[in-house]
């Protein structure tokens, strides 16, 4: 039987202290990544969708005391989150939906994050990155890699990440950053 995604969040263990905790680490995760995909990029941003939708988050996700998560919750939650259990769970839950077929068209794209840019007055700054495989088809993200610039580039996370998928047969589409050769 599918899991959904909610089932795949709440397995992610709850890094926060307990004492004050209004809302479970799987509604905050979740309002999230709905803001991201709704475009709502930042944690100010992500609190206004958060504040614009607030009934309906209310209403659909049976939120107690009928309060959503607040603008520093997120970012709290954000800044703290252990990002690879995080893609874990959601490459996990992606995968029961991507069967895909060859020939089908994948791209792959990374992005970086808004909001996570460490030693913004240096010449070298760190942020976050997220590279993700989307099928052109069925309009649906296979999978997905978070990385910190500084640490490995978006050619070797794109390797790991088709290594993971394990998709045969299928026509990528790439940025032409990857048309390097291999060192």
């Amino acid at each position: 039987m599918e899991k959904s995604l909610i089932d795949y969040l709440k397995e992610i263990p709850d890094f926060r202290d307990q004492r004050g905790c209004r809302h479970p680490l799987w509604l905050v995760l979740l309002i999230i990544i709905m803001g991201i995909i709704s475009g709502y990029w930042g944690y100010r941003q992500l609190g206004r969708f958060t504040e614009r939708h607030r009934l309906t988050l209310i209403k659909l996700l049976n939120i107690p005391q009928a309060r959503v998560p607040s603008y520093s919750t997120m970012r709290r939650v954000m800044v703290q989150l252990d990002y690879q259990k995080l893609q874990t769970a959601f490459n996990q839950w992606s995968q029961q939906y991507s069967k895909i077929r060859s020939r089908e068209w994948v791209s792959i794209d990374g992005k970086s994050l808004k909001n996570t840019v460490e030693n913004y007055d240096k010449s070298e700054q760190n942020f976050r990155n997220c590279v993700s495989a989307f099928s052109h088809e069925r309009g649906l993200v296979l999978g997905i890699k978070i990385f910190d610039n500084k640490l490995e580039s978006e050619i070797t996370i794109v390797r790991k990440l088709l290594e993971i998928l394990d998709l045969k047969g299928v026509v990528f589409t790439l940025d032409a950053l990857h048309c390097q050769k291999k060192q």
